[in-house]
């Protein structure tokens, strides 16, 4: 039998990734659905083709929304920014018995799903969240990682991502949004606040990045990978190629009033022009992202480190690959655990290792030297 998936926001650039994963690798009917009359051609087209529906929905429309979720045997959830959403589709889910995924990269968003953690198991709903690439794929591999420890104690995560990585407008917002003030970073067992775009930190990539500068950025793994593994320290540092990106975002992050930050409208005008500026050098920097996953710890006795390494040549697509695998794993019932989780806690090495295995995605890891 074949399954009904509802993807919100399946017709921006992440959305439509995750159901061209699902419609490639799948015999389950999908749904992608966007608030616009006339959404991009050139996105909808190669999905349509393939067989999904489209449905115009603004998700303010509670009685549409409601309606639409009683027709689904899975939610998806890829309409951010997730910073200015209040959790009311996972509600909903749960009030439905629907299971719900969603692509979530906003701590405050992640606080808000994870409140509904005790309501999700008493509905018998799973609930994931932060699925995708980063977070998502990421998440996995410092559990892969961590495991390997008898007593973890620091975890490092870099990310760095070329131009645009093939995302949308969206993703440029989120970008902005990140950086209107300091946040809390788990250090040394305890919170301390860290500047976004702070304490640039050269890291190795794989080729063809090479080394990059990186820099303090707050993530929902900043927040969750505390409540999953017992360590004193996470460490999660963003950056991008060309470097000149990181100049200007550092620029902005330190020089403009956070008051002028924190207007939408100025956001906008940010994201828009980030937008249009990655749409030129996407020709020469590609679109592909690189992650570096470091793990301090006690092995046998001894102070080791494990790492992890992915590199992928096209970000969104491996972010509907993050997603997709998991949707997948859901309506097979082989991920089905009621309440709210971020993916580290509910994805176990083996299933993740054999679900990148069936996308070709290859991670390198192992002992590494300090």
């Amino acid at each position: 039998m074949t399954s009904h998936i509802l993807i919100l926001g399946g017709r921006g650039r992440i959305g439509t990734q995750v159901a061209r994963d699902l419609l490639e690798n799948s015999p389950n009917r999908v749904t992608v659905t966007g608030y616009q009359k006339t959404p991009s051609s050139n996105l909808i087209e190669p999905l349509t083709a393939h067989g999904a529906n489209v449905l115009q929905l603004d998700l303010a429309d509670r009685e549409a929304l409601t309606a639409a979720i009683a027709q689904a045997d899975l939610v998806i959830h890829c309409a951010g920014p997730f910073l200015y959403r209040d959790g009311r589709v996972l509600q909903e889910c749960i009030a439905q018995g629907v299971p719900y995924l969603d692509v979530s990269d906003s701590v405050e968003f992640t606080r808000t799903a994870l409140a509904h953690h005790e309501a999700a198991q008493r509905a018998g709903v799973t609930a994931i969240i932060n699925s995708g690439v980063f977070p998502g794929i990421s998440n996995s591999m410092v559990r892969q990682c961590v495991e390997q420890f008898d007593q973890p104690e620091e975890i490092f995560l870099g990310y760095v991502v070329g131009g645009s990585g093939g995302a949308g407008v969206t993703v440029m917002r989120t970008t902005f949004l990140g950086l209107q003030r300091p946040f809390k970073a788990w250090i040394d067992g305890q919170w301390q606040e860290k500047l976004p775009y702070s304490d640039r930190q050269p890291v190795q990539f794989p080729s063809p990045f090479g080394q990059v500068g990186v820099y303090w950025y707050e993530v929902p793994e900043t927040y969750t990978l505390v409540k999953s593994f017992p360590v004193k320290t996470v460490v999660t540092k963003f950056g991008s190629v060309p470097d000149f990106y990181n100049y200007l975002t550092w620029i902005v992050a330190r020089w403009f009033p956070k008051f002028w930050l924190q207007r939408p409208q100025n956001i906008e005008f940010l994201a828009q022009v980030s937008h249009r500026m990655t749409r030129v050098s996407d020709r020469f920097s590609g679109i592909g992202i690189g992650i570096e996953v470091n793990v301090k710890g006690y092995h046998n006795g001894q102070l080791r480190h494990y790492g992890a390494s992915l590199l992928h040549d096209d970000t969104a697509i491996a972010a509907g690959i993050g997603t997709g695998t998991l949707a997948q794993m859901m309506l097979d019932g082989t991920v089905h655990q009621p309440g709210v989780h971020p993916v580290e806690q509910i994805l176990s090495t083996p299933l993740f290792e054999q679900a990148m295995a069936s996308r070709n995605i290859h991670i390198q890891h192992g002992w590494r030297s300090p």
